[in-house]
């Protein structure tokens, strides 16, 4: 990392940066929301600040910045590859009702790109999508002229602007649901090859994003429409500014890597992992290291494993990081990991530190729990073999030799059996389980919670 920007100096930069132009700086807040029973977990940074988006003012003024703690666990299953992972922190600045298109989306490529105050990120590696419009809103014509000019002025050759239309102009209109502000965006992806600086075509540019060849590192939100019941309903009060930028992954193209889990955020992680593990596999340390650090930062904000909400997600990822460490070997435990997350944040994020030996506590108890529920998971497994019944006396015939979806799901959802090890336990017994029926009743239950 020598001679790069570390996470701790690009977090940093960021707060500066914009300090500089104006903004204050507002602390984190919790992972937990605060009088919000909509959602779980605040998963973007412009969650908790919400009412005064719609136009409630707010104590430190119109302009804003920080970096907001967010967890998701709808893409839990893509957390291994090179960009997901399920605790993030999200760099923003808000304009509350005062600057709009242009300041955000020139300081934007000036963080991105100045070599002083920013990133110092190249150039002609950065593309950028815009609105095209749709049955919301017109066209986003100004951001696209603004870019275009950004492009000239810089000297950036070839291809690199792409107005998505159709189908495609959603990926380029943020909501935080069917209630509340909206608006088009516009999007910024750097080329983590180094290869593909001479510009590429619309088609090029897709196929490229399919492949992770250039990764999403800042969205600028323009927030200037009220979303109810699912439809547009008319123009907010106040046109709004709400930008945002994955740290992890603005750390990854700063210091030259091509996945987050290279970046000196989990380098140390991964080095423990990998002198523990009995048989090292790549996609299972990045899921151990992820989901213990996504443990440590939601014990610290006061949740704790259960069977309902939060806590259900907590036991859900540290079942999972059981499974994972199970399948790499590690001797000695988690500590080590849980240190080393303590390290990462000290004098960032202090509750992780003075909450670490709750947190070592509620993990070690839960990885206790866990096992013996493998084995009794193991036990009804063995019994649905023997008996050739499932656990609501679904038969399984030998002719078809597959496992009904109900039968994975009871093992799962009563007995918190992880649905990998059902799969590879059942494979061993030449039998499929209905992986796309389990899906399913997995969706419904998802809706439910």
């Amino acid at each position: 990392m020598k001679d790069m920007l570390t996470s701790r100096e690009i977090r940093s930069r960021f707060l500066t940066f914009f300090k500089e132009r104006g903004h204050a700086i507002i602390p984190s807040a919790s992972l937990v929301p605060l009088n919000d029973p909509t959602v779980l977990f605040n998963t973007a940074g412009m969650q908790p600040l919400v009412p005064y988006l719609l136009g409630t003012p707010h104590p430190e003024g119109v302009r804003l910045a920080d970096s907001q703690k967010c967890v998701r666990t709808q893409d839990i299953e893509e957390v291994g590859d090179n960009t997901h992972d399920t605790f993030f922190e999200m760099l923003g600045n808000w304009s509350l009702g005062d600057y709009f298109k242009k300041d955000a989306i020139n300081w934007s490529y000036e963080f991105l790109t100045s070599k002083n105050e920013g990133l110092g990120l190249d150039p002609s590696r950065l593309y950028v999508t815009v609105f095209g419009g749709n049955d919301d809103a017109p066209k986003d014509d100004e951001a696209l002229a603004i870019w275009t000019k950004i492009f000239k002025d810089a000297g950036v050759e070839g291809e690199r602007i792409y107005v998505m239309e159709g189908k495609l102009a959603l990926k380029n209109w943020w909501s935080a649901g069917d209630n509340g502000p909206c608006g088009p965006d516009t999007e910024m992806f750097y080329d983590v090859t180094g290869k593909l600086n001479r510009g590429m075509t619309h088609e090029e540019y897709l196929a490229a994003d399919d492949k992770q060849q250039v990764v999403e590192i800042w969205n600028d939100v323009f927030m200037e429409y009220l979303k109810e019941g699912g439809k547009v309903s008319g123009k907010l009060k106040m046109q709004n500014v709400d930008t945002g930028s994955g740290l992890e992954r603005v750390t990854m193209v700063s210091q030259e890597k091509d996945n987050i889990f290279a970046t000196d955020m989990f380098t140390d992680m991964m080095r423990i992992i990998k002198d523990d593990a009995a048989e090292y596999n790549e996609r299972a340390a990045r899921i151990v290291a992820d989901h213990i650090r996504t443990s440590v930062m939601l014990i610290a904000d006061g949740v704790t494993p259960s069977n309902t909400d939060q806590g259900y997600i907590l036991r859900r990822l540290l079942r999972r990081a059981v499974r994972y460490s199970d399948v790499l070997g590690l001797k000695s435990g988690f500590t080590a990991l849980i240190d080393q997350v303590a390290a990462n944040y000290k004098g960032v994020y202090d509750n992780v530190e003075a909450n670490l030996p709750q947190i070592k506590k509620e993990i070690s108890d839960e990885e206790e729990r866990f096992r013996k529920t493998l084995e009794i998971g193991k036990s009804e497994f063995r019994n649905y073999l023997v008996s050739g019944q499932g656990t609501r006396g679904q038969p399984m015939t030998e002719s078809s030799k597959i496992m009904p979806a109900s039968v994975a799901f009871k093992l799962f959802s009563t007995f918190g059996f992880p649905i990998e090890l059902t799969v590879e336990m059942a494979r061993e017994e030449d039998i499929i389980v209905d992986l796309a029926g389990f899906n399913e009743e997995f969706k419904k239950h998802q809706d439910i919670s």
